[in-house]
């Protein structure tokens, strides 16, 4: 099986991700309480031409990274009360963990590979880097969904980034634009 860049298999978990309340007050938390930063912020983002349940989708959230030795963590705030993949999640399992995050270099196959599953898509759109991103409702198996995540050059080279910035940190600029 390929690594990425920063370590990790190409089709194993390597994010695990959760919707929490306030998303400054979470990153500090982290920050304070496990020493794991720096975070990269988007203080808004819907994705492009994004779909939840198949309908198009408004809603909008908050979102940080940073890594935990391999492991990419992804903070989310609800931004408004509009139906979204993250509200659900919220009223089905509460504020906490959301989804796990896997790669892959066939986005469209594994989408479909899922759907074969039983795996409803709950959530699609195309992100900054410009790749895609899917999450599949397995939470009648998994304690959460399941976020495919398309590794083109450029989003594996934003999470490496990522990666090699919290390797070196120093504990300066704990919170930094998402770039």
């Amino acid at each position: 099986m390929p690594a990425l860049n920063f370590g990790q298999p190409q089709a194993g978990v390597f994010q695990m991700a959760y919707v929490v309340e306030d998303i400054d007050a979470s990153m500090r938390h982290w920050i304070e309480q496990l020493d794991i930063g720096p975070w990269f912020l988007l203080e808004s983002f819907r994705g492009e031409r994004p779909t939840f349940r198949g309908a198009p989708s408004e809603a909008e959230v908050a979102l940080a990274m940073s890594f935990a030795g391999h492991m990419l963590v992804e903070l989310i705030a609800l931004k408004d009360d509009r139906p979204s993949v993250w509200r659900e999640g919220v009223e089905r399992l509460g504020y906490g963990f959301h989804h796990f995050g896997v790669g892959t270099d066939d986005y469209d196959a594994e989408i479909a590979r899922h759907a074969e599953r039983g795996h409803a898509l709950a959530f699609e759109c195309a992100v900054p880097t410009g790749g895609r991103v899917g999450y599949v409702d397995t939470t009648a198996e998994l304690p959460g969904y399941l976020e495919v995540i398309e590794l083109d050059a450029p989003t594996e080279a934003a999470f490496t980034q990522f990666y090699a910035t919290a390797l070196t940190w120093d504990g300066a600029q704990p919170i930094r634009p998402f770039a």
